[in-house]
């Protein structure tokens, strides 16, 4: 009759990278609901967003309800429910980019990626995003990609951006 010692055994070959990073995430921390945020945080910068199924799993670790969780997710900006573009760009639409013509810059890259803010193209290569202010006033208006900021921004510049991009 076999055993099941096997089904209990981890082996390199048959892990989950998905699995393994929740795992040693679960262990690296205690089961208190002050480390959530920090966990989070955690989670975002391994996936990108924040996974339903972690929520669940955090959820059930630290004892709090889903709701809370959703709630804690939803409000940072910094979180996202939803898996980002290869190529994440923002665009400011803060007072100091606004009046110095960001939303052009917007109105341009909707109409060339044809997706809304919050959206991700379908080929996961691009997702937009609206920020209120980046804090680099002095550059206005400015749109950053991945991180990146280009200031003093114009919609040939981010024309020749997006077909760099497109070009890789």
């Amino acid at each position: 009759m076999p055993t099941d010692q096997n089904n209990n055994h981890h082996c390199c070959c048959n892990s989950n990278k998905k699995e393994d990073f929740l795992e040693n995430l679960l262990l690296e921390y205690k089961p208190i609901k002050d480390n959530l945020i920090q966990m989070l945080n955690e989670v975002q910068e391994h996936y990108g967003y924040i996974p339903i199924e972690v929520q669940k799993k955090l959820s059930q670790f630290l004892s709090i309800p889903m709701a809370e969780i959703y709630g804690v997710v939803t409000f940072y900006s910094r979180f996202s429910l939803k898996p980002k573009g290869k190529y994440n760009i923002s665009v400011c639409l803060g007072t100091a980019c606004f009046v110095k013509g960001s939303q052009k810059i917007m109105d341009r890259l909707l109409e060339r990626l044809k997706i809304q803010p919050g959206e991700t193209t379908k080929d996961g290569m691009f997702s937009i995003e609206e920020t209120r202010c980046v804090g680099a006033c002095g550059l206005a208006p400015v749109f950053t990609v991945n991180g990146e900021v280009y200031g003093k921004a114009t919609v040939q510049k981010l024309d020749q951006v997006l077909d760099e991009l497109m070009r890789q």
